[in-house]
């Protein structure tokens, strides 16, 4: 059983809808999951380019491709809202999602959309994507800018909400920032280690700590660029060095999958920030390929309790924790 902290399907799904196609996840994802033994996830409102310019409009259609998407896949998905929800999806073999939010450039300034989405069914957010917005700024964004006044403000409301708070994407200033306004754990969904793949979107060794200390966790990303700078160990072995190093740092307890699969994204989206032929990770192609990461976990002398904490008992945890 693995639970993946981070998934973009919500994309596909509404890129289909919007050409006139329905039953989406059936069609196109759930045996693939199923094959990963992927059992939950959530999967992420993100405003993908070249949308980025009216994200406003962009997540009008993401909610609703997502609202007409659920008539379709009742019989086989439980949107969970709460820990129970979880609890009876594994009960009745269904799988479960959470829906979540990559970024808050869609409600511009007005926090009481946050509000909106949780009624909808949103449990998780981050402040950001790559970019700068009125709450935060993102990798791509200016070093010295971090959380604004209303980030603040958005981080106190998140945590009231009872929603999972992201990390991910935030520049260091911003990730800082949020750690001392946030109670309670925080979560990186989809980040790997600075000390093996130094680019800005993975972790130093200080954020991992700081995470730790939170009762948080990180969620491991496949993204090969996150994993190393040298093609020919972008490997799932190497993403277990990743674990590895996790586990030294933070302590097992807060390491778990956030695999950010990208094989259903076209190339004009994954253009925008993958700079390779390809984006996945030689062993983690797409979700089917998922449980090679347990495999390889066991190969590399993780036990089966360690094994199953990474894989999905961390982030139940943690979702317990904080939403209830």
């Amino acid at each position: 059983m693995i639970f993946d902290g981070h998934s973009d399907i919500w994309t596909d799904v509404t890129i289909r809808t919007l050409n006139g196609e329905t039953d989406i996840i059936k069609k196109h994802h759930l045996n693939k999951l199923k094959e990963g033994k992927i059992s939950g996830s959530i999967f992420v409102v993100w405003v993908d380019p070249p949308y980025t310019s009216d994200p406003c409009k962009r997540s009008a259609q993401i909610f609703d491709s997502i609202k007409k998407e659920m008539e379709y896949c009742k019989d086989s998905v439980v949107f969970a809202k709460s820990y129970k929800d979880i609890e009876r999806a594994l009960k009745e073999e269904k799988l479960y999602v959470l829906i979540g939010l990559e970024g808050l450039s869609s409600i511009g300034e007005n926090l009481d959309l946050i509000d909106d989405y949780y009624d909808f069914g949103a449990r998780h957010a981050s402040l950001t994507w790559n970019e700068e917005n009125p709450f935060a700024t993102g990798v791509r964004g200016n070093p010295d800018r971090g959380l604004t006044e209303l980030g603040k403000k958005a981080v106190k409301k998140i945590n009231a909400k009872k929603m999972l708070l992201d990390v991910s994407h935030l520049n260091e200033k911003s990730f800082w920032d949020l750690l001392d306004a946030a109670e309670g754990p925080v979560i990186a969904s989809h980040s790997n280690c600075r000390a093996l793949c130094d680019v800005p979107r993975n972790l130093t060794d200080a954020q991992l700590k700081g995470i730790a200390a939170t009762g948080g966790l990180v969620g491991l990303n496949s993204f090969n660029e996150f994993v190393h700078k040298d093609m020919e160990k972008q490997t799932v072995e190497m993403l277990v060095k990743h674990v590895e190093h996790m586990a030294d740092v933070m302590g097992i307890d807060h390491v778990g999958i956030g695999m950010d699969y990208c094989d259903f994204l076209g190339d004009d989206v994954a253009s925008s920030f993958s700079s390779q032929e390809t984006s996945y990770t030689k062993g983690l192609e797409d979700a089917s390929k998922t449980s090679n990461l347990l495999t390889a976990m066991k190969a590399a002398g993780f036990s089966d309790e360690d094994i199953e904490k990474v894989a999905y008992k961390n982030f139940h945890r943690v979702i317990k924790k904080v939403i209830g």
